[in-house]
């Protein structure tokens, strides 16, 4: 297992520095004119956008020198500073506020993170369709409760085990991208970042279960054509493949479960309780002095061997706590500029809310989306469409689009969400063959915008 040595301690030091200029600079100087949006130059968006174009498209265009963290956060750094800077002197109760909001953020991933990867599931059954469907349904309940990125690590591995045997494996794995890693997360905040942010800007932690309806249409729909197409890959594999796979089953362990489940749960209620609903105080930072003291039983409770055996190392949350120290602090004027002139934008509908928040998850990325469309939501120009969420100010209708748009049209490019990525990573080190990122998204076009429109016209 690869520990965090001393020599990466400079690729933290930059966010490190970050952090403490937010958290502790004076607050002499704030600005709490309400205002402040509505004078704020446009100008100040243009970090955040080309932070998230950055994103977009350097791993495609330079992807050896994005891969190392030490250089995403450069970008982060040099793209975040100008924009603290100025906000330090303008509005310094916006960049705690934001950097609590960070803090918070990249705790809960942590925490999930570890524990997940703790979790050990070997396993080589009869690649079947009603089998590798039972993987997709089991991976799309598992994501809202332990995370798109926990359930698609925990399942990949086993699922590409699974079907080792068979020639036709492509569209298993894209489904996967399609119902673990994104749609299946959207019944709590713990599935998908985006609706963690929800949560921390006064979503309850239950509301999401309000879109049950609409996780199990989509779901279902999604496996029943996974199904069906599975059983005719199935139909045309060699007749060698099919026997080895009968020949060479392997009864299915599950390792770690009794030492991080429970750590798991412990997660789910400290989110759901350790908050201002339930708590006569403010929950920040008790609660993430909860979700790190889970994590740390868990990396100190695991047998090492465990985290050998699912490749654990922590270059993945330490690319993203580089990438979203970026995207936090540029944010931040796109916000308060959507708080006072949103209206301008036209999307004041549903329908324009679900769209405009999924197309541009599609190819930046969902949680800074999320951010920016709730933002808009707020904007007291929009029509109001009935009740508000709590206190948060937004419709009901137009926060399901929100977050509908955001979970669920992650899954259409690679780019979309974190475990897109990882998920191809670790099918194409097993030698199967992925699609480009175009020829990812002819597969996503063809099958997932059908379904969506559906959704809109259904549930919107």
């Amino acid at each position: 297992m690869k520990r965090l040595r001393f020599t990466q301690a400079p690729i933290l030091l930059p966010l490190l520095g970050i952090l403490a200029i937010m958290l502790v600079s004076p607050m002499a100087v704030a600005n709490e004119g309400k205002s402040i949006g509505a004078e704020l130059s446009i100008f100040w968006v243009l970090p955040f956008a080309i932070m998230l174009l950055c994103i977009a498209i350097l791993p495609l265009a330079a992807e050896h020198w994005w891969h190392p963290n030490k250089n995403k956060l450069i970008v982060s750094t040099i793209l975040g500073l100008p924009v603290i800077g100025l906000f330090l002197y303008m509005d310094f109760h916006a960049v705690l506020h934001t950097a609590e909001e960070f803090v918070s953020f990249i705790i809960l991933l942590t925490s999930l993170f570890v524990i997940s990867g703790g979790i050990v599931v070997k396993t080589d059954m009869r690649a079947t369709p009603l089998v590798n469907t039972g993987f997709l349904l089991l991976g799309a309940i598992l994501a809202s409760f332990m995370g798109t990125t926990g359930a698609a690590m925990l399942l990949i591995r086993p699922l590409l085990a699974t079907n080792s045997q068979r020639t036709k494996v492509t569209h298993t794995v894209i489904f996967f991208i399609f119902l673990v890693a994104n749609i299946g997360g959207c019944l709590t905040p713990l599935g998908d970042p985006p609706l963690f942010m929800g949560y921390l800007k006064g979503v309850p932690f239950e509301w999401t279960f309000n879109l049950v309806v609409e996780w199990a249409s989509v779901v279902g729909f999604l496996l029943f054509v996974y199904f069906i197409l599975d059983v005719f890959m199935y139909t045309r594999e060699p007749i060698a493949a099919l026997t080895r796979d009968k020949l060479e089953v392997k009864p299915t362990h599950v390792l770690g479960v009794w030492t991080n489940a429970p750590l798991l749960i412990g997660v789910v209620l400290s989110v759901a309780f350790l908050n201002e609903n339930y708590l006569p105080f403010k929950a920040f930072p008790l609660r993430e002095g909860v979700l790190i003291a889970l994590a740390a039983i868990s990396w100190f409770g695991t047998p090492r061997d465990l985290r050998k055996a699912n490749n654990f190392t922590f270059y993945p949350i330490i690319e993203v706590a580089a990438l979203f120290a970026g995207i936090f602090a540029t944010m931040i004027p796109a916000i308060l500029i959507l708080h006072a002139r949103g209206g301008e934008l036209g999307v004041a509908s549903p329908e324009s809310f679900f769209w405009a928040t999924g197309l541009l998850s599609s190819f930046l990325d969902n949680t800074p989306t999320y951010v920016v469309f709730f933002a808009l939501a707020q904007n007291p120009e929009i029509p109001s469409l009935g009740s508000k969420v709590a206190s948060t100010g937004v419709d009901e209708i137009l926060l399901a689009a929100i977050s509908l748009g955001a979970v669920f049209m992650g899954s259409m490019t690679y780019i979309g969400n974190a475990p897109n990525f990882m998920v191809k990573s670790i099918a194409e080190e097993r030698g199967l063959k992925m699609p480009s990122f175009f020829g990812y998204m002819i597969w996503s076009i063809a099958i997932l915008i059908p379904t969506f429109v559906a959704v809109t016209f259904i549930f919107l």
